[in-house]
């Protein structure tokens, strides 16, 4: 990794841990941060373990990447940082966030969780503008666990590695065999499409810990919470949702699986490229910085989903889920709609971001045909305004 993205990196257990880290070591608690509203809500927990007060950006309506244009200059002068997420693996504009954040003296942080091979218009890879950067591990690579934490400077890479260690819960033994044969058993299921009894065993035994899109937001333990923050162990029961193992050091198994995969993440990368181009030239494929930006045409990023952009999601995820086709990496309703201004500053202009969430389906570029031939089968229409990338008479988030 450090041969790929030519910065000092540190090994974490994953990229939630990793974000962790950079916002105790750059800000001071009761700081307040710039994000997307359109995003995981454990990173939404991970801020407010840090300390930090959420202010969500508004949104580009087209791919979800954050407007800077649009954040009013109050709200810039009372940043103490602003974090990308890169969603799906389209770039947000961190070459103006990066001019914004050193006219204010504030860090970027890049999530480029799902932006491994993502590059921004100038050329440069995501990542390489902020202070600190996480790459994950789980998502382009597959490898289900681990990431990186890369640095602008050097320097700060021991300080780092020592509050890591301070926070690593040590590595158990079951866990590890659970991770060396959880690719046999997911196969086995599949070969066998017992998809759907597996789930409704883990929501019997109480496994299950999103019933919908986004997890239960408990706000009275929240509030609770939050006065003790920051601490991590207080919002354990939030940011461990969906992985477990969120904060433990890896184990030799682990290690290797992820080397091996690291090592074929080209060829990866390939595939992506190739699934995404399928995908941004269809009906449902909307233009933005994933499909030419200002780079110009045929510029396609690798994307690890493609948000196309359907008139009823959920009749889309339905006719898929027929098909034995799972949509994942969903984020709606926004944070702002979903935490209330009682944990978060609310967007100035939540329209684009609430018209982005019900309208992007998600898509796997490794199953990019897989996925078209459902839409067409099904007529899927795509969303009004789609094919000009534009929210247009749907500001008020009335929806197409």
């Amino acid at each position: 990794m450090r041969d790929r993205t030519g910065r000092e990196c540190l090994y974490v257990p994953s990229c939630r841990f990793g974000l962790y880290l950079a916002l105790r070591h750059w800000c001071r608690p009761g700081g307040r941060v710039l994000m997307s509203p359109v995003n995981d809500d454990v990173i939404f927990f991970v801020v407010l373990a840090a300390g930090l007060r959420p202010v969500q950006a508004p949104l580009n309506a087209r791919d979800g990447s954050i407007d800077p244009a649009a954040v009013p200059d109050a709200s810039w002068r009372s940043l103490s940082a602003v974090l990308t997420t890169n969603l799906y693996g389209n770039p947000d504009p961190a070459p103006a966030l990066r001019d914004r954040c050193d006219t204010l003296g504030i860090p970027l942080i890049e999530d480029a969780a799902h932006a491994i091979g993502s590059q921004l218009p100038d050329g440069r890879p995501v990542g390489d503008y902020g202070d600190a950067s996480v790459f994950s591990l789980s998502k382009h690579a597959g490898a289900k666990a681990g990431g990186f934490l890369t640095v602008a400077d050097p320097a700060r890479r021991s300080a780092l590695e020592e509050a890591r260690d301070d926070l690593l819960l040590p590595s158990r033994a079951l866990s590890e065999l659970a991770y060396a044969l959880r690719p046999y058993a997911e196969a086995s299921v599949r070969g066998l499409r017992l998809v759907r009894a597996a789930r409704a065993v883990q929501r019997l035994l109480g496994l299950a810990e999103r019933e919908a899109i986004r997890m239960p937001l408990r706000a009275a333990e929240l509030e609770r919470a939050v006065t003790g923050a920051p601490a991590l162990g207080l919002f354990h029961s939030w940011v461990r949702v969906d992985m477990h193992t969120y904060r433990m050091a890896p184990g030799a198994a682990r290690l290797r699986r992820s080397a091996r995969l690291l090592d074929r993440l080209d060829e990866r990368l390939a595939a992506h490229l190739d699934g995404t181009r399928r995908l941004l030239d269809s009906p449902w494929g909307a233009p933005g910085p994933g499909s030419g930006g200002s780079r110009g045409p045929g510029f396609v990023q690798p994307l690890f989903r493609v948000p196309l952009l359907v008139a009823d999601r959920d009749a889309a995820i339905a006719a898929l889920a027929r098909r034995r086709i799972t949509t994942g990496y969903l984020y709606d309703p926004p944070l702002d709609d979903y935490a209330s201004a009682l944990f978060t500053d609310p967007s100035p202009d939540p329209a684009p971001a609430r018209w982005f969430a019900r309208h992007a389906l998600p898509a796997d570029p490794l199953k990019a045909k897989q996925v078209l031939a459902v839409l067409r089968t099904d007529g899927i229409r795509p969303a009004e305004g789609a094919a000009a990338g534009l929210v247009g008479p749907y500001r008020d988030g009335t929806g197409g």
